[in-house]
């Protein structure tokens, strides 16, 4: 037997899911640098180098989430304007800006911890 169930709650489901944060997620991250300065990204924006922003592959566009740096302890808070990394290990791309305050854009890879905001 099908169950009623009301447009009210139909409504309210997905705002529910929403209001949930998502968990924070270890991995390694890399930096994206002036090579790509002025390409689109998944938001529409142009990509720019200087500006405190990220890719990941399942936060929503527009989220601000805090990048916290395992090896050096120091952590920056960027939009995700992008959609990647593309390479299997990573969990996120970080603007050379957001690498640069994290302490590792001269190594190009550390371990991070991804908190969403």
């Amino acid at each position: 037997m099908a169950r009623c169930i009301s447009r009210r709650a139909l409504l309210a489901a997905p705002l529910a899911v929403l209001a949930r944060p998502a968990r924070a997620e270890t991995g390694k991250a890399s930096w994206m640098g002036a090579s790509l300065r002025g390409q689109r990204t998944a938001s529409g924006a142009a990509f720019d180098p200087r500006a405190l922003t990220a890719a990941h592959r399942t936060l929503p566009l527009g989220t601000q989430a805090r990048i916290t740096c395992l090896t050096s302890g120091r952590s920056v808070v960027v939009t995700i304007t992008d959609r990647g990394p593309w390479v299997g290990d990573r969990v996120i791309d970080v603007s050379e800006a957001a690498a640069e305050a994290l302490g590792f854009r001269r190594r190009g890879v550390t371990q991070v911890r991804v908190t969403p905001l």
